[in-house]
C-alpha cells in the first residue's frame, strides 16, 4: 500500500480525500448518500421496468426517460461504490488507470445526459409546436439515432482527456481532495504544462453545456410562446406546470455542474469542502429526482405503478379498478393547439 502523501515521478496509486475538513461526520453523510443510491436504483429500475412491460408507453417521450434512466444507473455504479467507501472505511486509495477510467466514465455519461436532456426539450418542442407531424419526425430510427449520438459525443468528446493527463508527471503529492476522480482535481496535482488539459477541458465543456443549455432555453422559449397564446386559463396552468417540473430538473442537474466547472478554475475563494459537496449533489441528486420528476408526474406512468401495486392485492381497490388502463393518446397528453386548450397536462 503506498502512502497518501508519496511522491513518486509516475503515480500507481492516487489517494481520494472525500470531503476535507469533514472526515469527522463522513459516516453521517454516508446515511444520505445511500438513501439517494437506493432511491436511484429502486426508481430508474422501476421506470425501466414499467415502460418497457407496457407496450402502451412505447413512445418517444418514454423512449428518452429509459435513456436517461440507463445513464443515471451506469452513472451511480461507476460514482457509489467508490464514494461509500471513503466515507465507511476511509479507503481512498484508487489506481491510475482505474481513476482515469472513472474519470472517463463519470464526465461522458454526465454529457449522455446533457444530449439527453436536450433530445427531450426537442421532443416537448414538437409535440407542442408541431403536434400534426411529431410521428413522423420522432420515429424509431430517428430515436435510435439520437441514443446513438449520445453515446457518441459523451464518448469522443471525454476520449482524448484519459490520454491527455496520461503524458503528465505527478512529482509532488497523489492526494486528489475530492470523492471521485473529477478532471481537474486531478490535473491541478500535475507538476508539467497542464495547458492543454485545462483548455480542452474547458472547450469540451461549452460544447457540452453551452450548446445544450442555449438549445434547450431555445425549445423552452417556444413551448412558453405557443401555451400563452392558449385561450383557457386552466390549459396555461397545466401547460406551464408541466414546462416548470422539466426546468426544475434542468436547473438542479446543470446549476451544480456549472458551479463545478467554474470554482475548479476561477473560484480561489470559495471553501474547498463547499465546492466538493455541490460536486456530489451535482452527481446524487439528478438520478435521485429524475425518475420523481419524470416519471411519478407523468400520468401514464403513475397509474401503471398504482395499477401493478393495487393488483398485488387480493381486492383491488375501486380507485385501481376505476382508472382506464387504455392510455390516453399522445395528442391528449403531451400535444396540444391553440385551438384546443382542454387538453391535459399531468
Amino acid at each position: 500500500m503506498i502512502s497518501p502523501n508519496c511522491t513518486i515521478q509516475e503515480p500507481l496509486v492516487f489517494f481520494l480525500l472525500g470531503i476535507p475538513g469533514l472526515e469527522s461526520i463522513h459516516l453521517w453523510l454516508s446515511i444520505p448518500v445511500c438513501c439517494l443510491g437506493v432511491a436511484t436504483i429502486v426508481g430508474n429500475v422501476t421506470i425501466l421496468a414499467v415502460v418497457a412491460t407496457e407496450s402502451a408507453l412505447h413512445k418517444p417521450v418514454y423512449f428518452f426517460l429509459c435513456m436517461l434512466s440507463t445513464i443515471d444507473l451506469a452513472a451511480s455504479v461507476t460514482t457509489l461504490p467508490k464514494l461509500l467507501a471513503i466515507l465507511w472505511f476511509g479507503s481512498g486509495h484508487i489506481a491510475a488507470a482505474a481513476c482515469l477510467a472513472q474519470m472517463f466514465f463519470i464526465h461522458a455519461f454526465c454529457m449522455m445526459e446533457s444530449t439527453v436532456l436536450l433530445a427531450m426539450a426537442f421532443d416537448r418542442y414538437v409535440a407542442i409546436c408541431d403536434p400534426l407531424r411529431y410521428a413522423t419526425i420522432l420515429t424509431d430510427t430517428v430515436i435510435s439515432r439520437i441514443g446513438l449520438a449520445a453515446v457518441l459525443r459523451g464518448s469522443l468528446l471525454m476520449f482524448p482527456c484519459p490520454f491527455l493527463i496520461g503524458r503528465l508527471s505527478f512529482c509532488h503529492s497523489h492526494v486528489i481532495p475530492h470523492t471521485y476522480c473529477e478532471h481537474m482535481a486531478v490535473v491541478k496535482l500535475a507538476c508539467g504544462n497542464t495547458i492543454p488539459n485545462r483548455v480542452y477541458g474547458l472547450t469540451a465543456a461549452l460544447l457540452v453545456i453551452g450548446v445544450d443549455l442555449l438549445c434547450i432555453g431555445l425549445s423552452y422559449a417556444f413551448i412558453a410562446r405557443a401555451v400563452l397564446r392558449l385561450s383557457s386559463r386552466e390549459a396555461r396552468a397545466k401547460a406551464l406546470g408541466t414546462c416548470g417540473s422539466h426546468i426544475c430538473i434542468i436547473l438542479i442537474s446543470y446549476t451544480p455542474a456549472l458551479f463545478s466547472f467554474f470554482t475548479h478554475r476561477f473560484g480561489r475563494h470559495v471553501p474547498l469542502h463547499i465546492h466538493i459537496l455541490l460536486a456530489n449533489v451535482y452527481l446524487l441528486f439528478p438520478p435521485a429526482l429524475n425518475p420523481i420528476v419524470y416519471g411519478v408526474k407523468t400520468k401514464e406512468i403513475r397509474d401503471r405503478v398504482v395499477r401493478v401495486c393495487c393488483f398485488q392485492k387480493e381486492l383491488p381497490p375501486l380507485s385501481c379498478l376505476s382508472k382506464s388502463t387504455s392510455p390516453a393518446p399522445p395528442s391528449q397528453d403531451f400535444l396540444f393547439t391553440s385551438k384546443s386548450p382542454s387538453h391535459r397536462w399531468d
